[in-house]
């Protein structure tokens, strides 16, 4: 992969499509009591929590369009601090910062998504891939895993942005769930984060089943892969075409973006498969040595693998 197309803010690696001026007002930008912020490592289960609390905010109809659905639910770090504060944002924020470069607010909302290691890193993997150029040949699973164990990707290291939030799961104003039990039970999960953001959310799913129905085949995956078919590259470039009325002074950057796809690596998809243990496909025993040492070097003293002891991890 290519680390030579990071930028380092404020020790976070980012992306250099992402602005700095942007990722910077997010780090700065204390969320109020009306919002509600998702917060994932990448490739986490952020794109199903964020449609399934935009269908439950919006009643179910958020944007279509994807530029108009990414000012509904902005990426704090992409759209910048001003995305947030736009009277017409409905839906949640969104960040992948680690905890350590946001203000946390004691009066706004937290769902933070966690998903086992070893599916995570085959997930970003293959996000990541596509959008890396293709003059960079050594694109393999195992030299992206010696990245993802060294903390050498986008938002750094998994266990750093994982633990901190793992610690403030009992706080009352955060929601801490797994992306497999919103695969394992969606209904569920969908009532529960409701009843977290209020309990008139709460109430109307249950009084009113054709809303709930509604959520449910809306946030499914197969049709989440139906809505989310565009490249993150296409999605940041419909930004910077979105009509004087609805731009922001923050997305001036992305006006007439020019990065051509069928220069990059093929992978880059929002919704891949969505299944738990695909990592198995992936993995050799090798791998699962590796992954097994630093999972006990990254957690010592801690028992966040505990959010998976119902799985058969190695």
């Amino acid at each position: 992969m290519d680390t030579d197309d990071f930028i380092n803010i404020d020790n976070v690696p980012m992306l250099t499509i992402f602005p700095e001026d942007n990722v910077r007002s997010a780090m700065q930008y204390e969320p109020s009591a009306s919002d509600v912020v998702i917060v994932t490592y990448p490739k986490c289960g952020t794109t199903w929590v964020q449609y399934i609390v935009a269908h439950i905010l919006t009643k179910a109809e958020p944007p279509k369009n994807p530029a108009e659905y990414m000012l509904c639910s902005p990426l704090l770090e992409l759209l910048g601090a001003e995305s947030a504060v736009r009277a017409e944002r409905r839906g949640p924020l969104i960040t992948h910062l680690p905890l350590s470069n946001i203000v946390f607010s004691e009066q706004a909302k937290y769902i933070y998504v966690a998903r086992n290691p070893y599916d995570c890193s085959v997930s970003c993997y293959y996000f990541f891939k596509g959008l890396t150029s293709s003059r960079i040949k050594d694109v393999s699973f195992d030299t992206f895993l010696e990245l993802f164990h060294s903390g050498k990707t986008v938002y750094g290291d998994y266990f750093d942005h994982l633990i901190p939030w793992y610690e403030m799961r009992c706080e009352p104003n955060v929601l801490s769930i797994t992306y497999e039990q919103v695969k394992k039970n969606t209904g569920e999960v969908v009532l529960k984060i409701a009843d977290f953001l209020g309990d008139e959310h709460g109430r109307a799913l249950r009084e009113d089943k054709q809303f709930y129905e509604k959520v449910l085949e809306s946030s499914s995956l197969g049709n989440m892969k139906k809505v989310f078919d565009y490249t993150p590259v296409e999605r940041v470039k419909a930004l910077g075409e979105l009509p004087p009325a609805k731009f922001l002074k923050s997305l001036e950057s992305f006006k007439g973006m020019t990065i051509d796809m069928n220069t990059m690596h093929e992978g880059a998809a929002f919704v891949r498969k969505g299944d738990v243990g695909d990592w198995r496909s992936h993995y050799t025993a090798e791998h699962i040595t590796r992954t097994k040492v630093w999972i006990a070097q990254k957690t010592k003293g801690s028992e966040v693998m505990n959010l998976w002891k119902e799985l058969d991890l190695p």
